[in-house]
């Protein structure tokens, strides 16, 4: 396990990006496979800006990974952080610990925020807006929803105590979650909720893309399920009733252009203060 942090903890900005394809590639295959919906579009032209935006993602967290090894590098010097006041000599312990609170403050807790936060709803929108939701959708966020999130990570080092490799494994485990959660994939109904007992499932998740409330309301977690069963956010809903989008934004083919989406932010603030 030491080994493998020790993997992580060198990891180059190349290697990070080459996980995230490689997920997508994989998750892509399987939906031609055994696709949950038979989407009616053509995935290449879907998921151009998808691809755009996580691109746009990939840039933020390299523009701003030096603060993450600067907040990790400070909770070891000064023993910060609850890793260091468990102070457990079992390193797998740590690692769970880790990835654990970075899950709840890194991911769920900002995932929640975005959703009740009226003037955050305005940039996590463009990633509801997704009428065809498949693997390509777990990384259609705004910029500024990637600085968001960004900044709830950072906290979360501070309080996990995290060490930089740790951090990094967090992220890499983050990415292939949320594309297998997004995957237009179908598994049996045992077996997706079996798995989501633990971890966010296909089933589960696709819940929250529902076009309207209260489920796009919901099932904010992304590595583990337990958040939403413990906060009281967890719901279910009939897989044959999902229908993709948001009701109050519905227009497919303005939600299918990447400057749009770009843009979509500003013209929801100024609306909003007009």
């Amino acid at each position: 396990m030491e080994n493998f942090i020790l993997i992580f903890e060198n990891i180059s900005s190349v290697n990070r990006a080459i996980i995230i394809v490689s997920g997508i590639t994989f998750f892509w295959i399987i939906e031609g496979i055994v696709p949950f919906k038979f989407l009616n579009y053509k995935k290449w032209i879907h998921s151009i800006p998808n691809f755009l935006l996580t691109v746009t993602t990939i840039i933020v967290n390299f523009l701003f990974a030096f603060l993450l090894i600067f907040a990790s590098d400070w909770t070891f010097e000064n023993s910060f952080g609850i890793i260091h006041l468990i102070n457990s000599n079992y390193l797998i312990i740590n690692v769970i610990i880790g990835i654990l609170v970075l899950d709840l403050i890194g991911a769920y807790l900002p995932h929640l925020v975005q959703h009740k936060v009226k003037l955050l709803w305005y940039i996590h929108i463009v990633h509801h807006t997704d009428h065809k939701v498949d693997t390509t959708t777990a990384n259609r966020h705004h910029p500024l929803e990637s600085i968001v999130r960004f900044v709830f990570t950072f906290i979360g080092i501070f309080i996990s105590g995290a060490p930089i490799g740790l951090v990094l494994l967090y992220q890499s485990i983050s990415v292939l979650a949320s594309q297998f959660n997004h995957a237009n994939i179908q598994i049996s109904d045992k077996l997706d909720k079996l798995l989501s007992y633990i971890i966010v499932s296909p089933n589960m998740h696709k819940v929250h893309h529902h076009f309207k409330l209260p489920y796009t309301d919901s099932n904010y977690g992304n590595i583990f399920s337990i958040w939403d069963r413990l906060f009281g956010t967890f719901m279910e809903l009939d897989k044959g009733k999902i229908k993709y989008g948001v009701d109050t934004d519905m227009n497919e083919k303005l939600n299918s252009k990447f400057i749009s989406l770009l843009e979509r932010p500003f013209r929801k603030w100024h609306n909003h203060f007009s």
